[in-house]
């Protein structure tokens, strides 16, 4: 199974796509291949701008699924997600490429803005027949009945790297959907990145991010919420 990711700094936390791809192996024996498209402070109008790298990607990866998305904070209105989104969708219909919607979530300190992410993107995924992983929905699920669990990076603003194992966890049950995620292993990516004032993030460039052993008990809740989708 091949995935494209065409996202921003939301995408490639922690190495995201990386935990997503052995968490799919795991659950269907199978390999997946990532690659990903995501740049810091990004939106899909500037993918969609600088289309090049996206039209390539898509007409000759010969990729099964594409996660799109848009920018998180603050998450644009529907008006300026709708046509990117739409361009981007309606490339992968032609190729075979079948669009997963990866709604972000909101700040540590907004959750009042989870229902307007919400909103937009389940509006826009039954627009358009997409599948969808509605993440700010499960970060709220997992606020409120595991508030132990720091989902958050220091900033309140991007995914820890337990906020992304739930990410990744919900990504793998969209696309794999398997009769449940208990096969998932209790490992994360601890991505290991500086962020200057008014510079783009530094990552190690020299060596993958470490993997870590996580806490079973925070991973099977995480598992437990992520598995919601599959209700769906």
């Amino acid at each position: 199974m091949k995935v494209l990711f065409i996202g921003n700094s939301h995408t490639y936390f922690n190495d995201m796509p990386q935990l997503f791809a052995g968490m799919c192996e795991a659950l269907i024996g199978e390999r997946t291949e990532v690659t990903m498209l995501a740049f810091s402070n990004r939106t899909l109008a500037w993918h969609c701008e600088e289309y090049f790298s996206v039209r390539f990607a898509l007409l000759y990866g010969g990729y099964d699924y594409c996660v799109i998305q848009q920018f998180g904070h603050p998450v644009p209105p529907i008006e300026e997600t709708e046509p990117p989104m739409e361009q981007l969708i309606r490339l992968c219909e032609r190729v075979g490429t079948k669009p997963v919607l990866y709604m972000t979530w909101a700040k540590r300190n907004e959750p009042e803005k989870a229902a307007l992410i919400s909103k937009i993107y389940r509006t826009l995924a039954e627009r358009y027949g997409a599948r969808l992983a509605p993440i700010a929905e499960l970060f709220e699920i997992a606020r409120t009945t595991h508030p132990e669990i720091d989902l958050y990076w220091y900033d309140g603003s991007h995914a820890s790297p337990y906020g992304d194992y739930l990410i990744a966890a919900t990504l793998a049950a969209v696309i794999v959907q398997p009769k449940d995620l208990h096969n998932l292993p209790d490992r994360l990516i601890d991505f290991r990145v500086r962020f200057e004032k008014g510079k783009a993030p530094t990552a190690l460039l020299d060596r993958p991010s470490m993997e870590k052993v996580a806490d079973p008990a925070i991973t099977a809740a995480l598992r437990e919420i992520a598995e919601g989708v599959l209700k769906q």
